[in-house]
């Protein structure tokens, strides 16, 4: 089935899509996202490029760096497929976490030199949160979301908080707080009959109420942006609902770093209306894998390399 016969959304990655070498074929095969890289390069003051092809892994898993090199990664693809494609126009964009910034440039919302800013300082922000608020994050599978709501919330206690940081697919959620609550929680969610329990091997609990540093001075950061209404329709992570204005975009992103990741919801509104194919753009597959959880007969297609493109150019 042709694409142009289709309803479909481009989706874009958050933390955990990156990996070593991400871009680099990309830049190589496009002069358009070589150009990306520059530009991004150019506007930190430092080699963004380097350690996203180079590393080493540890300094790229550097939430300051992981960030702004995802999102610099995907801008440079979603380039490159305008550029190849223009008249691949989605019905929706959404984005995984910080991918909602990369959403963001997608829907006409924000400029890449100012969203590229403001992703570094989510990065930063979210760092210095989990040194203030040091806590942690753990991977739930095999347990429903009204399960584990109960459980986070029999294993709070006064200051100490857990709660539903990810809703990523039927079956896996991620929970994040403070590490006392984590502890309960995780062993809960194992009496409980849980088929995995996995502590991510994070220092930050993000989604949670130890990002309210981070929240707080982000918000100052995006007041400071100057966003526009959105040209395509955007599905913002914590409403999982159109963000249809510059409002409804700051109230979203003003929350986001304290709040639920709702993907699932995400992809059941967007399949709700019509959507058929979702197309990953950046690195990796993640959310191509978490989709075929959602809903089976959803097709994703992942685009990030020179070698992607030969199999997405007959599609259309």
């Amino acid at each position: 089935m042709s694409l142009n016969s289709e309803k479909f959304a481009f989706i874009f990655p958050g933390q955990g899509s990156q990996s070593v070498g991400m871009g680099q074929l990309l830049t190589e095969e496009f002069h358009l996202a070589r150009e990306t890289f520059q530009e991004a390069d150019s506007l930190l003051g430092y080699p963004l490029s380097s350690i996203a092809w180079e590393g080493p892994k540890e300094q790229l898993d550097d939430t300051i760096n992981t960030q702004p090199a995802l999102f610099v990664h995907s801008i440079a693809t979603l380039r490159v497929i305008l550029d190849i494609h223009p008249d691949v126009i989605p019905a929706f964009v959404a984005g995984h976490s910080m991918g909602e910034l990369s959403a963001l440039v997608a829907a006409g919302s924000l400029k890449f030199d100012e969203g590229l800013l403001l992703v570094r300082s989510r990065g930063e922000l979210m760092r210095q949160a989990g040194e203030l608020s040091p806590g942690g994050m753990a991977a739930i599978l095999g347990l429903d979301i009204d399960t584990l709501e109960k459980i986070c919330s029999d294993a709070s206690e006064g200051n100490e908080i857990v709660q539903i940081a990810n809703d990523n697919c039927p079956g896996q959620v991620v929970i994040s707080g403070a590490s006392a609550a984590l502890d309960r929680a995780m062993s809960s969610a194992k009496e409980a009959g849980a088929r995995k329990v996995i502590p991510l091997a994070v220092s930050i609990a993000a989604h949670s109420p130890l990002m309210a540093h981070a929240q707080e001075s982000f918000n100052q950061a995006v007041e400071a942006v100057h966003f526009i209404d959105p040209v395509t329709t955007i599905i913002g992570n914590v409403s999982a609902s159109p963000l249809k204005n510059v409002a409804e975009i700051e109230e979203d992103l003003q929350a986001q770093l304290n709040s639920r990741v709702r993907w699932t919801e995400t992809i059941q509104l967007m399949r709700s209306e019509g959507v058929s194919t979702f197309i990953e753009i950046g690195n990796n597959s993640v959310l191509a894998g978490l989709l075929k959880r959602i809903d089976r007969k959803a097709r994703g297609i992942s685009i990030g390399t020179p070698a992607d493109f030969e199999k997405f150019t007959p599609l259309l």
